[in-house]
């Protein structure tokens, strides 16, 4: 490609990523350190681009990583004046200790400098010799074919880099056309950073002696990837909709429609699920879940980095972050006032329920309960007071047609899964026997006389607080 075409293949760019920016003008946050490539950025967008299809600032933080770096900053900014773009620059409060680490902050400033300007883009001046470095850099790594897709272009959190289908050489034939100067770092030369080894002497020595296109096939190596995962994605979404279910920020996955899916094709959707919780585990991580999810008998559960819990509820597997639920608050049943009702609060498990306690006396005076309520109906006479309502605890047993049975194996029966089985409030006596659990059933008594007094108890889960 010629030097002369390079302005008009950036235009064609530009308005690939920024749809509408021959129009309406967007405002532009631009990263500039003052070195070749972020000055030739900035060239092309104040100079080669219609008069107010763009608005600009440009961004540059001192990191203080070496001497000579204040000199950098005032050089952007006689820059930004001369070619009339407003600038905002900072200085790093402390030098940082390493290169991920000044990225880190450098990008912090940025996103902020977005942030407050309510700017419509981040600009970056990432080129394609960056997109080889990156991939051979990773494939060094053992990434996936995810990895291998490189830099992005555009990115979801609006980070934009128009120069990627650009080479170096193509830049620096235009900042030369264009009479342009820029900013050196010394420190892109040296050899002390992996970067810098791989753009300094691996990838050189790669062209010299084994393959002459290495760089133009390590960026044509990301497109491809990127078509792959563009189509792969396509069907791990329809395969996701079939098999899971969200409900109140809980993930329902389908274990035995899972388990049909090829081992690979089941991890992929496995890490779409999770990256929505935040964690996206390794290979062996997501191995492991997967595994887990598939054959893991009912009842258990696995915690993932991150405050992300899979528990296996019969025929789904629960997903959810790990939350520090309040302390449970029951409630005590201490008789009923003379006016034969009480009305008050419980929480179990991070779930608030409302209790409602009633005496009647005959069928005219049964409370009317709502369908989406526990009810409990017991004779007065032969409770022994205090009642207590509570969670359920490891060895409660209660008593049954067919002898003493484990709440535990009763709910189990029931398919109430493991994670609300905690939320099923117990009814116990003075004496800790339990009269009568939540959506299990009470003890058997005998059929009460038409004039006794009964003691209705009404339960509705009203959420969690």
């Amino acid at each position: 490609m010629s030097e002369a075409s390079l302005p008009s293949r950036f235009r064609g760019q530009l308005e690939a990523l920024l749809p509408g920016s021959g129009q309406g003008g967007p405002h532009l946050v631009v990263a500039v350190s003052g070195g070749l490539d972020s000055t030739v950025l900035l060239h092309l967008l104040r100079f080669q681009t219609r008069a107010g299809s763009v608005r600009l600032t440009a961004a540059h933080l001192d990191h203080r990583m070496r001497e000579g770096s204040p000199t950098d900053a005032a050089w952007v900014c006689g820059l930004c004046r001369a070619w009339s773009v407003g600038l905002v620059s900072d200085t790093a409060r402390e030098p940082p200790r390493s290169e991920d680490q000044a990225r880190r902050i450098r990008y912090a400033f940025l996103r902020e400098t977005v942030s407050q300007l309510h700017a419509d883009a981040l600009l970056t001046a990432h080129h394609a010799d960056d997109q080889a470095e990156t991939v051979l850099f990773r494939v060094l790594r053992g990434t996936g074919i995810g990895g291998l897709r490189g830099i992005p272009a555009r990115t979801r959190t609006g980070i934009v880099r128009p120069l990627l289908p650009f080479w170096r050489e193509e830049l620096h034939a235009y900042a030369i056309a264009h009479h342009l100067r820029w900013r050196a770092d010394s420190t892109n030369e040296t050899l002390g950073a992996a970067r810098n080894r791989i753009r300094n002497a691996l990838l050189p020595a790669l062209e010299r002696q084994i393959a002459p296109g290495a760089r133009r096939s390590l960026v044509a190596l990301a497109e491809l990837a990127r078509e792959s995962e563009s189509g792969w994605n396509v069907l791990v979404g329809d395969a996701e909709k079939r098999l899971v279910r969200y409900e109140e920020g809980v993930a329902f996955v389908a274990r035995a429609d899972l388990r049909g899916y090829h081992p690979a094709f089941a991890s992929r959707i496995l890490r779409k699920v999770l990256r929505q919780f935040g964690n996206v585990p390794g290979r062996i991580g997501t191995r492991s879940a997967l595994q887990f999810i598939t054959d893991a008998p009912s009842g258990r559960e696995i915690h993932l980095p991150g405050g992300v819990r899979i528990r296996t509820e019969f025929e789904v597997a629960r997903i959810e972050r790990r939350e520090v639920s309040p302390p449970d608050r029951p409630v005590e049943i201490d008789g009923i006032d003379t006016a034969g009702k009480l009305a008050t609060r419980m929480r179990l498990g991070g779930r608030t329920f409302r209790v409602t306690a009633t005496r009647a006396v005959g069928s005219d005076e049964i409370p009317r309960c709502d369908a989406d309520e526990w009810v409990a109906r017991l004779p007065v006479a032969r409770l022994r007071f205090p009642l207590r309502l509570r969670a359920r605890r490891p060895g409660d047993r209660i008593a049954t047609p067919r002898g003493s049975r484990s709440l535990k194996r009763l709910m189990i029966d029931r398919r109430i899964p493991g994670s609300e089985r905690h939320r099923r409030p117990v009814l116990e006596d003075a004496e800790g026997t339990i009269l009568w659990v939540a959506g299990v059933g009470s003890v058997p008594l005998s059929d009460p006389d038409p004039d006794e007094e009964m003691l209705y108890l009404a339960i509705r889960d009203d959420g969690g607080e």
